[in-house]
């Protein structure tokens, strides 16, 4: 069903949409006049119930938006007063991240590499809902305590240290730790001593998934990289690392259990507090609760948010280390740097002009430019920090670089294609056939003997018209193409 709502074009790929009595700030929306057409009434009327809510001074809608829980997925909510659990989500940062390695594109032409780099991988991360480190032979096991010890800390030097995980990587991370409410890691070991007991039913088993995938839309895909744009952009590419017709491994993972549980608990109490005290919920969306800032529930909150982001942090950096060791293992003597962590579930302090604010960010992604203030201590103050865009496996997937006109979107951005099709929808109107034969014809490996139709390319948005729409609205543009040349995902349920 389309847009029922009037979105009003300020530029070829900007609008605003108003909202209740028009007096307010209007909702900002980015995309071209396609991606605006395709905007459902259903995602516009969740923007507004949003925007609507109690402390939120603004909200942007992404290109790759689409239905959520509560806030729609592709949006950005800013509020200096309050915390919302539904603009974060219940995969707690979930993010991306790229590691480059010094392989020519010619190495993996062969069919048969490609494969024994499937088989090395898939022996070491596992994939899968309830999957952990146990289910597959030469994974890294972490032991509870050394697990707990990098849900508080996040990627400290002794974390790094203790996993194997080169220290150097902490400062490729968006934030490489996160802390409590007030400041401590103490904070946060109180609160996870607290939760082991008090919410957990099965603690030790959700921290052994530290260093795998998971199933839905997670996924490891290795690509070639090719540089694009101007040789001021090349120079930026370079900078950050990556290397043109090079192989390079991409990664989209999240929290896993660890910070489902947690958020789900969050959204129980929350909703549970809201009902006791009569509170009603915005626009009546359950999964619009909110806390105010400086209350126990928003410290408890935000608590529970860092231990979450700090498990997802780490389950990354230890993703792509297990990821090296197996281009190793096939192709000896292989060295392979992170290019970049970023995440898009994420609430941030951050400081909008004179403001200090908390961004939320659902199914979006941070996007400073070059000598934003918020770089200032980090090796991006002169280039900005690279902004991890994943497509479709066919469609490809790009590296971008903010520009200054990202000031408009909150110096946010969208964090993929984003969804066009339900995975009920796509399971039923997607042919398994076709969808395997596309793979086959651009010469597209899978560990998956049918791949999963709810993450087909055909159900998600054209990538095209979503980066088009970024690069028109003056958010950031293109420095690096990435092409597929083989994916890992969770194939549990595709033949359902």
């Amino acid at each position: 069903m389309k847009s029922k709502f009037e979105m009003i074009p300020t530029g070829t790929a900007t609008a605003i949409l108003p909202w209740g009595d028009k007096k307010e700030k209007p909702i900002t929306i980015i995309g071209t006049k396609s991606i605006r057409d395709s905007m459902e009434t259903t995602c516009l009327q969740q923007a507004i119930n949003t925007r609507s809510a109690p402390g939120v001074t603004d909200l942007v809608i992404n290109p790759d938006v689409h239905q959520g829980y509560g806030a729609p997925i592709g949006s950005v909510l800013i509020s200096p007063t309050h915390i919302y659990p539904g603009p974060v989500g219940v995969d707690i940062k979930c993010s991306m991240s790229l590691i480059q390695f010094d392989l020519p594109e010619d190495i993996i032409n062969d069919k048969r590499i490609r494969r024994e780099l499937i088989t090395a991988i898939a022996e070491r991360i596992p994939t899968g809902v309830g999957n952990g480190q146990r289910s597959v032979k030469k994974s890294r096991r972490i032991s509870t305590e050394l697990a707990a010890q990098a849900v508080v800390e996040g990627a400290s030097v002794s974390v790094c240290q203790k996993i194997g995980i080169p220290v150097l990587w902490a400062q490729r991370c968006e934030d490489p730790f996160h802390r409590s409410h007030d400041g401590t890691i103490e904070g946060l070991i109180k609160r996870l001593d607290f939760l082991r007991y008090e919410v957990f039913e099965n603690y030790d088993e959700k921290l052994s998934q530290l260093g795998s995938y998971g199933g839905g839309n997670h996924f490891g895909e290795c690509e070639v990289v090719k540089l694009a744009g101007l040789e001021k952009d090349r120079k930026t590419a370079k900078a950050f690392g990556l290397k043109d017709s090079a192989i390079a491994f991409f990664s989209h993972c999240g929290s896993r259990g660890f910070g489902n549980i947690l958020a789900t608990n969050q959204f129980k109490l929350l909703q549970n507090y809201f009902a006791k005290r009569g509170i009603p919920f915005p626009a009546d969306d359950r999964h619009l609760i909110y806390a105010p800032l400086d209350s126990g529930e928003a410290d408890d909150y935000l608590d529970d948010m860092a231990l979450a982001a700090n498990f997802a942090t780490v389950n990354h950096l230890l993703i792509n280390v297990l990821v090296l060791e197996a281009f190793q293992e096939i192709i000896p003597g292989v060295q392979g740097e992170l290019v970049y962590l970023i995440s898009h579930n994420i609430a941030r302090k951050e400081m909008l002009g004179n403001r200090e604010v908390w961004v939320h960010r659902k199914g979006a992604t941070r996007a400073c430019p070059a000598h934003h203030p918020a770089l200032s201590n980090t090796p991006f103050f002169k280039t900005g920090h690279p902004v991890l865009l994943p497509g479709d496996p066919i469609s490809g997937s790009v590296v971008m670089v903010a520009d200054a006109g990202a000031e408009k979107s909150c110096f946010s951005v969208n964090h993929g294609a984003g969804r066009q099709m339900g995975r009920r929808a796509a399971f039923r109107e997607l042919d398994q056939m076709r969808v395997d034969n596309l793979f086959k014809e651009n010469d597209i490996l899978t560990n998956c003997r049918k791949y999963p139709r709810d993450e087909a390319p055909e159900a998600y948005k054209d990538f095209s018209e979503v980066v088009k729409s970024v690069e028109q609205a003056g958010l950031a543009h293109t420095i690096a193409r990435l092409k597929a040349r083989f994916v890992i995902k969770d194939s549990t349920g595709a033949d359902d």
